[in-house]
C-alpha cells in the first residue's frame, strides 16, 4: 500500500470509497485497494471508514463482515455453526440490544489480556516461553474461568434489568405478572 506521508496526518481517519463495480478506492493514497489491504488497516489499528461512492453511506460494517466471511471460509474458522446459529437467534430477540455490548466487552477483555501477556513476554526466548506456558496452564485456566464468570454475571444482570423493565412497562399498562 502506498503512503502519502505529506497528506496522512497521524491518527486521521482514512476514507475508502466503494464504487458500484465493487472496487475500493483509498482517498489517502489515491489508489485502488483490496479487502486484504483493508484487513491490514484493521490489524494496524488505523482509523478508517468505508463509504459508498454514490450515496456517501457508511458501509464499513458490511466491508468488515466481508473480511470475516473470507477469513471464516479459508483456514481454520473461529465460529462454529452452532455459535453462528445462536448469534442469528439474537436478531429480533429482546436481548439483541444487549448482545452487542456483551460481546464487545468480552472481546475487549480478551484483547487486554493478550496485550498484557505480550508486553510481559518481551525478551523471552522460545524455550523460556515453552517452560512458562507449561507452568501457566492452571493460571490460564483460571483467567478463562474468571472471564466466563464475569460474562455469566453480566448476562444475569442483563436478564434482571430486562425483567425489571418488562415489569415496569406492564405496570404502566395496568398489567401485573
Amino acid at each position: 500500500m502506498k503512503e502519502k506521508k505529506e497528506d496522512a496526518a497521524a491518527g486521521a481517519e482514512r476514507i475508502i470509497k466503494k464504487y458500484p463495480n465493487r472496487r475500493l478506492y483509498d482517498t489517502n493514497t489515491s489508489s485502488y485497494i483490496t479487502l486484504t489491504e483493508i484487513k491490514q488497516l484493521v490489524m494496524a489499528n488505523a482509523p478508517f471508514v468505508v463509504r459508498d461512492a454514490k450515496t456517501g453511506e457508511d458501509i464499513t460494517r458490511s466491508i468488515l463482515l466481508q473480511i470475516i466471511l473470507e477469513e471464516e471460509a479459508g483456514g481454520t474458522p473461529m465460529f462454529s455453526a452452532s455459535v453462528l446459529a445462536n448469534i442469528i437467534r439474537f436478531y429480533g430477540n429482546a436481548m439483541q440490544g444487549f448482545m452487542g455490548g456483551y460481546l464487545e466487552k468480552n472481546i475487549q477483555t480478551l484483547q487486554d489480556m493478550q496485550s498484557k501477556l505480550a508486553e510481559q513476554s518481551k525478551g523471552v526466548t522460545p524455550e523460556m516461553w515453552t517452560q512458562f506456558m507449561a507452568m501457566q496452564a492452571p493460571m490460564m485456566q483460571g483467567l478463562v474461568n474468571n472471564n466466563l464468570e464475569q460474562s455469566k454475571n453480566m448476562f444475569v444482570q442483563m436478564q434482571e434489568q430486562m425483567q425489571k423493565q418488562t415489569e415496569q412497562m406492564l405496570g404502566a399498562f395496568g398489567l401485573k405478572r
